[in-house]
């Protein structure tokens, strides 16, 4: 059974480690710029000093979500349209970017929004009933997942609401890191599923 094609192998080992590089050196070459307080989009603002190099990791970001969505037949259709989709919001949350660091934009939020719903939604479209599958894709792994996704959008979604809130910036980048670790987490134990019968065989 072709779980996982060697694309999306590649786009799940990326994935984590450039979601975090993006914002780590982008934050790194903008001097006094604070993780905690300030989101991951105010480093791809109008007029961010590092808009193109946090741009250009969101644009990576987005092109490997449609790369797990194409070669990772082990999640149920709906689940890789989902993937595929937060992809898409991705290049828009990045076209669409904040004018300022005051300020925000409607569609940029719009985006941006879509895509933390769409990250948290994809584990119970993926789900999968069959035994044969791995167990992050049936439904107990499906299911957990999209429960504790769900819930931590929500609170962050509720303190990006809130100027007065001081740690929109620490919540954002755990919960976005965490979506995109997670299906990496999937796609390799998939990859790492259809692997075991070739090495019984061998």
């Amino acid at each position: 059974m072709n779980l996982v094609g060697l694309p999306a192998l590649i786009a799940a080992i990326v994935g984590p480690i450039q979601a975090t590089l993006g914002w780590v050196i982008a934050g790194a070459l903008w001097p006094g710029f604070d993780h905690v307080t300030e989101t991951i989009s105010d480093l791809a603002a109008d007029d961010s000093p590092v808009k193109w190099i946090q741009s250009s990791f969101f644009l990576l970001g987005g092109t490997l979500s449609l790369i797990a969505a194409v070669y990772a037949p082990v999640l149920a259709m709906p689940g890789r349209v989902t993937i595929f989709l937060a992809g898409i919001t991705t290049y828009g949350l990045t076209f669409f970017a904040t004018p300022t660091q005051e300020t925000s934009s409607l569609w940029h939020r719009v985006f941006a929004i879509a895509t933390f719903v769409l990250m948290s939604a994809w584990p119970l479209l993926s789900m999968r009933f069959d035994r044969s599958y791995p167990w992050l894709v049936r439904p107990a792994g499906a299911i957990l997942a999209t429960v504790v996704f769900t819930v931590s959008s929500l609170v962050f979604l509720s303190v990006w609401r809130d100027p007065a809130q001081p740690m929109v910036g620490l919540w954002e980048r755990v919960i976005a890191v965490s979506q995109v670790l997670y299906l990496s987490v999937v796609i390799i134990s998939a990859w790492r599923h259809q692997r075991r019968p070739a090495a019984a065989d061998a």
